[in-house]
């Protein structure tokens, strides 16, 4: 049993780097895709926050900081440093999982939309004091705001399409400890 346990544990690791994987090249491959004045939200960063507070064992810290910094670098940002603030985020959120499984949608959604707003001051902080080119606020503010709403669309889709839901009361994981 412990073998299946494992196995599950890597076959959503690698569900995941696919999806980080297609997720990254279809932002820099010229698809033509409107953005019709607003701009696209970062789904790669809230399924990171979804899956990171319903199977934290699922995301080791390595991998969400290896994919984050794969994507500073094809994106041309800073390198690793978007994937710190990522890294920071998702640790803060990971260590209060057990939290957010009492939560409702909107409570969850909320610390989310604090932590996304956290990390971009942060972010733009570091740019500022460093005096390195940023995008200009409102674009950046337009992003926040179209990537905070977009969260529970995500969950939707981390829950009923990928299955990955909330560890139920009693469960525990492969070394036999309660999630």
């Amino acid at each position: 049993m412990n073998e299946t346990l494992r196995f599950d544990t890597l076959a959503y690791l690698g569900l995941y780097l696919l999806i980080a994987s297609v997720s990254i090249l279809s932002r820099i491959l010229p698809l033509g895709v409107l953005e019709a004045g607003w701009p696209l939200p970062d789904l790669l960063l809230l399924l990171t926050m979804a899956w990171v507070l319903r199977r934290p064992a699922h995301l080791p810290a390595l991998a969400i900081v290896l994919v984050f910094l794969a994507e500073d670098l094809f994106m041309m940002r800073p390198p690793g440093l978007w994937a710190l603030a990522v890294l920071a985020g998702t640790e803060f959120l990971r260590r209060r999982n057990q939290v957010v499984r009492e939560m409702n949608l909107l409570l969850e959604w909320a610390m989310v939309a604090a932590v996304l707003v956290a990390m971009t001051v942060a972010y733009r902080l570091v740019l500022m004091i460093v005096m390195s080119p940023r995008e200009p606020l409102d674009l950046s503010l337009k992003t926040l705001v179209v990537t905070i709403l977009v969260y529970p669309l995500v969950v939707w889709v981390l829950q009923v399409v990928l299955r990955v839901k909330k560890p139920a009361t009693g469960e525990v994981d492969e070394l036999g400890r309660r999630l």
